[in-house]
Formats: structure tokens, C-alpha cells, sequence
């Protein structure tokens, strides 16, 4: 192998402590704790293992904890009635509502429903508008650990080819919107990208998002590229079931410069920068400087 590895797991560690130093410093200067609500509505075996860390994550960073978990049956009328009286509640900075949610909810209503400022998320319309603006914003946590870890590794973005690969409303369009901010060449190409090996090609900063296992093999990319996999999915080898990313590890490792391994590369980031939110909206409600590093 010849690419450096990014160490999202470690890196996502550094960034843990950082959040509860601040927030230890917010405790006790001016006497308040970020507080987190986090719902999950059903019984999805990956879901209650995201909240579960998701919670511990939370208490270890300082920070005050709510979990409200509600049956499958639970109604739109009643999940909606909840996220209001969170959006009410000041001791709550953050809320999110564990994706997916059972079939008789809709995700749209429910997700835009939360109070943009508590959105730590980032998925309400409000927050995804001003993203792509360049405004400040409520940033989704994995573009935002994706950006991290390029800034850490790279330093400055500015003038670089970055292809992302992949259009999704959480990953591919806010990762775009996040690097044109850092002033890169930004080209977004898709599964139905004509020549898309071809695109991705031209990329100093390759971004795969696209959902599909070890998609984007070695000879696809620039010689000292960096690679960001934000892929996660199971499949079956040699009678084993193994997480993989949307990139060929083994050959795309012989190329590129750098690349995030699956796993511990881009996931662990995600809770990370989910804790960074939380604090930057305590920080915004209540007037105090934004932490440093934390945002885009």
C-alpha cells in the first residue's frame, strides 16, 4: 500500500475531547450545559445502537442527554406534538429524530418541523438553503467531518479538483456546497455520470457517497489523490459479512495519497461533529463565541 491512511477514528477522538473541554468551560463560566434530545421511533436494531452510542457519546462530552424512544404505532400527530415541545424546551440545544422513521411518517414534515437554530442534523430546509448560500448554517455531520478531515490532512482546499460522487440530499449536494466554500473546483458526478471513471480522474479530492460497494476501483484514480469513503455497506465474503466502502480499498490504496479506511474513517466523525453541533447551537442560543475548529 502506498496511501497514507486517514485516521477518522482517531481524529474523531481529538475532536470528542475538544468539544468537552469547551464544554466544560460554557458549564462553568456561565452555568449552562448543552443539552441533546435525540428521538428514535420503532424498533430498528441499527438504529437503537446509533442512539445507544449516540447517548453515551453525548454524557462523556459534558453534556446533557434526552432520549425519548417511542413505539412503532407511535402517530405523525403525537412525534410532531413531541418535537414541539423540544423546540420549547431551553434546555434542549439540539434535537434530532433518528432516521428512518416507520412508513406511516413522513420524514419531510417531521424533519422540518424542528426549530432550524436546534436542527444539529442539518436537514431542514432552512439550514440546507443557507449551506448552499454560504451563510451560517446548522452543517450535516458527515459532510462537516469529511470537511475536517481534508482541511487536517490538506490544509488549504483552495484551487483543488474535488469530484463528488454521489447527489444524496444528506451527504453529496451539502459536501459540494461545503468545498466550494473552501474555494475547490467542484464537479458532482452520479451513478449515471457519463464516463465516470474518466471524472473522477481529474480529482485531486474524491468524495464517494454513492451507496454501492466498491464501486470506484484503483484505476479510477489521480496518482496521489486524496479519498474520502463515506460508504458503509455489508456484503457477504467468504462466508463472512464484512462492512465495506464505495471504493476498492486494496487497488484504490496503491494509487491514492491518502484515504479514509471502512471503517474508522469518515464514521466515527459523524457522532463527533453531531456533539460539535450541539455545542455551536448552545453557544449560538445563548449568545457566546462559536467554538473554534468546530464549524464550516
Amino acid at each position: 500500500m502506498t496511501a497514507s491512511l486517514i485516521d477518522g477514528k482517531a481524529f474523531a477522538a481529538t475532536v470528542r475531547e475538544h468539544v468537552a473541554s469547551l464544554v466544560a468551560g460554557v458549564k462553568a463560566e456561565h452555568r449552562i450545559t448543552p443539552g441533546l434530545a435525540v428521538v428514535l421511533v420503532g424498533e430498528d436494531p441499527a438504529s437503537q445502537v446509533y442512539v445507544r452510542n449516540k447517548g453515551i457519546q453525548t454524557v462523556e462530552a459534558g453534556m446533557a442527554s434526552f432520549e425519548h424512544k417511542l413505539p412503532t404505532g407511535t402517530s405523525e400527530a403525537d412525534l410532531l406534538a413531541m418535537i414541539a415541545r423540544l423546540n420549547a424546551d431551553p434546555k434542549v440545544h439540539g434535537i434530532l429524530v433518528q432516521l428512518p422513521l416507520p412508513g406511516h411518517i413522513d420524514p419531510d414534515l417531521v424533519i422540518n418541523s424542528i426549530a432550524p437554530a436546534k436542527d444539529v442534523d442539518g436537514f431542514h430546509v432552512s439550514n440546507v438553503g443557507l449551506v448552499s448560500t454560504g451563510q451560517k448554517a446548522m452543517v450535516p455531520c458527515t459532510p462537516l467531518g469529511c470537511l475536517m478531515l481534508l482541511r487536517d490532512h490538506l490544509g488549504s482546499l483552495s484551487g483543488l479538483n474535488a469530484v463528488v460522487v454521489g447527489r444524496s440530499n444528506i451527504v453529496g449536494k451539502p459536501m459540494a456546497q461545503l468545498l466550494l466554500k473552501d474555494s475547490a473546483t467542484v464537479t458532482i458526478a452520479h451513478s449515471r455520470s457519463r464516463d465516470l471513471p474518466e471524472i473522477c480522474r481529474r480529482a485531486d479530492i474524491l468524495v464517494a457517497a454513492v451507496g454501492r460497494p466498491e464501486m470506484i476501483h484503483g484505476d479510477w484514480i489521480r496518482l496521489g489523490a486524496t479519498v474520502i469513503d463515506v460508504g458503509i455497506n455489508r456484503i457477504e465474503r467468504d462466508g463472512k459479512t464484512r462492512l465495506v466502502g464505495d471504493v476498492d480499498f486494496a487497488s484504490t490504496a496503491q494509487v491514492a495519497g491518502a484515504i479514509t479506511p471502512v471503517p474508522g474513517g469518515v464514521g466515527p466523525m459523524t457522532i463527533a461533529c453531531l456533539l460539535a453541533n450541539t455545542l455551536t447551537a448552545c453557544c449560538r442560543a445563548h449568545g457566546l463565541p462559536e467554538p473554534e475548529g468546530l464549524t464550516a
